[in-house]
This record gives C-alpha cells, structure tokens and sequence, in this order.
C-alpha cells in the first residue's frame, strides 16, 4: 500500500504563487514571506510528492510534466475550501463572499451597470472586475482563475458550462459626415473601397467582423488595426473610416449623434451573451446567484426591447 501524501494547505498556496508568477522571488513579495521560506515550502512539497515540480533553465524556472498536474490539484483544493467557507458562512446567514468575473472589453460597457445592480441587492459582497481581451479570458478560464466569465460565444475547444443571457448585436458605424449616412440597404461590396477600423487579433469582435465579411466574400482594401474600443470609436468620430462595434459598446455616441450606424445589408450582426464557467466547477452561493441574476437581468432586457 502507498503512504499518503502529507501536503499541507500552506504549501500548496505557497506553491501555487511560485507556479503562477513563475518565480520564487515574485512569490515571497506577494505573499508577504522571504525567498527561503518559500523555496522550503515548495521542497517540502516535493518531498511529500516525490518528483520535482520545477526546473531551471538558465536564469528561468518552468514547471515540470509533475508541476503542471499539481498545479490543477491545487487550484481545485483551493476552490473547494473557498466554495466550503462561502457555504459555511451562508448556513451561518452571513450574506458575503467575493467574486471574480471576468468580461471581454466590449461586455464591459453594460458588465458595470449589472455588478451594480447585484451590488445594491447584496451589498456585502466583495466584487472584482477583470477586463480583457477574448484570446487573455480564455487562457484564464481555462486555469479556472475567474469565478465567471461573461463573454460572447463559448470556446469549442474547451469544456465550459455557457447559459446565452442577451443579445449582442454588431453594427457598421461611421462618422455623422460620412456621405452614405442615409443611404438605405448598403451592399457591403459598395464598402470595399473604405478604410475599416479594426480591433487587435484575439478580439472576438473583430472574429465576428471577419465570420460576417466572409460569408459576403468581402475584403476591404484598407484596414487600420486598434486596440481597445475607446480608440477605435475615437478614430471613427474623426473620420478615419468605418468599424463593426457592438451596439453596446457604441450606445451613447448613437444617442449623442457623435457616431452613426450605416444599414448595411446583412446587419446587424445578432450575436449572443454567454455567462460561462468551466464545467465541474463548483460553483459558491455567491456565484450561484450572480448567475441566476444575470440570467434574470438578461431576460428582463429582452422583454423591454420587445416592448
């Protein structure tokens, strides 16, 4: 029979954030230890183990096949205890905890008015935003780092629980000047010849942009690549040339007439808002229900729109 492993919870968090940050020194800063302390947490941790979970290559570490595996574990048990202290304290009838949501940029726009709106109904709650790009919010869910995600279409790739919440529609806009403003059912051929504005690679609204001019055999002849919304809008303002941008993204320069959408044929592009978390995540109360109130919040939007 095997002897148990004797790992303590200590040494897992230890290991954890050298495994993260991919250094010892790192580590010890962030929490509050000294290098020593941590380089004997983790050679501890090895011991129990019996195979080592770094390597160091010139002045690198990297995980080894046995680090990249234990990192999982690790991860998971430190979930569970989190998920355990939330649902002890909810039996406890202590209305708290935190929680992790990660969004694509272009969620962000109306992600801040819904954790508003949760905040108000459980105030207690400890919440944190963290605002990326498509292509960084999948590395990250695939480590399990947010407790949820809201994004727009769910990854094939990789094994997550999604639930659809609202539409996502993508419009082409341009500047209020712009000499095809009020011409009615635009081919999007009769574009070819425009500057399209576009997001970086690894947004997901530029991968919707390029699904859609693909079903319509559409190439721009010039394209401006930008990162981040804000800029993008910016440029369009000041006539740089046209963009697909979510209307959500773009709601308050329509209504202030700063930007205007074309009606272009085929659009808008109607996509989807998805909630997602990795499938077997566990997930707290507290996650549990932001999810049933983004749920309830997306609903509720699309009654009023239809109203």
């Amino acid at each position: 029979m095997r002897a148990p492993l004797h790992i303590t919870i200590r040494q897992l968090e230890v290991f954890e954030s050298v495994a993260r940050q991919l250094s010892y020194t790192r580590a010890a800063e962030t929490l509050h230890l000294t290098q020593p302390a941590v380089s004997m947490q983790v050679k501890q941790l090895e011991e129990s183990i019996g195979l080592p979970l770094f390597e160091q290559i010139g002045k690198k570490i990297f995980l080894t096949a046995a680090g990249e595996l234990m990192l999982g574990h690790a991860i998971t048990i430190q979930e569970h205890l989190k998920a355990a202290k939330e649902e002890m304290d909810e039996l406890k009838g202590v209305d708290s905890g935190r929680l992790l949501i990660g969004v694509v940029s272009t969620v962000n726009y109306f992600a801040a008015r819904l954790l508003a709106s949760f905040s108000r109904e459980y105030p207690k709650v400890e919440l944190k935003l963290d605002v990326t790009n498509r292509e960084t919010l999948l590395r990250k869910l695939e480590l399990n780092e947010p407790d949820l995600v809201l994004m727009g279409q769910p990854p094939n790739n990789l094994d997550v629980n999604a639930a659809d919440f609202m539409d996502n529609p993508l419009l082409v806009v341009a500047a209020p000047d712009h000499p095809l403003v009020k011409t009615e059912k635009i081919p999007l051929n009769s574009l070819i010849n425009e500057t399209f504005v576009i997001r970086e690679k690894g947004s997901g609204t530029r991968l919707a942009m390029e699904r859609f001019f693909a079903d319509y055999d559409f190439k721009p002849r010039s394209t401006v690549e930008m990162a981040g919304n804000e800029v993008i809008k910016q440029a369009i303002e000041v006539g740089l040339g046209l963009s697909v941008l979510s209307e959500h993204t773009v709601d308050l320069e329509l209504s202030a007439s700063r930007l205007i959408k074309l009606d272009v044929i085929g659009t808008p592009i109607i996509r989807r808002w998805y909630i997602a978390h990795r499938t077997g995540k566990r997930l707290t109360p507290t996650a549990a229900s932001f999810k049933q109130f983004v749920l309830d919040e997306g609903a509720r939007q699309s009654r009023k729109s239809r109203n």
